[in-house]
């Protein structure tokens, strides 16, 4: 052990930040937990993302800046997406335990953005044990798909993404929508 502290091996991941304001393009630094682990590790409120490139919400396609490293408030990320499934680390940790799952196509909003995907659950799906209990704030999402309320061009198709549960308007199951004719 050296005076920084215990070595663990680590890589560099692709990733999509969203905050109320900005997209933010980069990499971050994952243990072999995944990203998972990081968001939603109690202990610190802070990302580093590194080779950041930055747009603003309404001009989605419009670089504005690009930094060697950025520092995000977890707090204010409303969701990040994924270029793959694997990088949100072990599925035991994604799932909160090896168990059996059930698929539910679900439709989310929060004041900025739509998401749109699969919420892999254990047993019958219950809104508030999804929503309060627990400890982590980033719930992942499969075969998702990410808009911008007030910018329909800003569309990101993703594996997964990871929404911050305390920004959620609403959660609706896909298969409770009524049709009208």
């Amino acid at each position: 052990m050296n005076a920084e502290g215990p070595t663990s091996t680590n890589r560099l991941i692709s990733a999509d930040f969203f905050t109320p304001s900005y997209r933010v393009v980069g990499k971050i630094s994952v243990p072999n937990t995944g990203l998972m682990a990081i968001l939603n590790d109690p202990l610190n409120s802070f990302l580093e993302i590194i080779d950041a490139r930055m747009a603003r919400l309404h001009m989605p396609t419009k670089l504005v800046d690009h930094y060697q490293s950025v520092r995000l408030v977890k707090a204010q990320i409303f969701a990040v997406c994924l270029a793959r499934r694997e990088d949100l680390g072990p599925q035991a940790l994604a799932r909160g335990g090896y168990v059996r799952t059930a698929e539910y196509p679900v439709h989310i909003t929060t004041p900025i953005y739509e998401l749109n995907g699969v919420v892999e659950w254990s047993g019958r799906f219950e809104f508030s044990v999804i929503m309060v209990e627990g400890v982590r704030d980033f719930v992942p999402i499969y075969n998702s798909l990410l808009t911008a309320i007030l910018i329909p061009a800003l569309k990101v198709d993703s594996p997964a993404i990871l929404f911050n549960r305390k920004h959620i308007d609403l959660l609706a199951l896909k298969n409770q929508r009524i049709d009208e004719a």
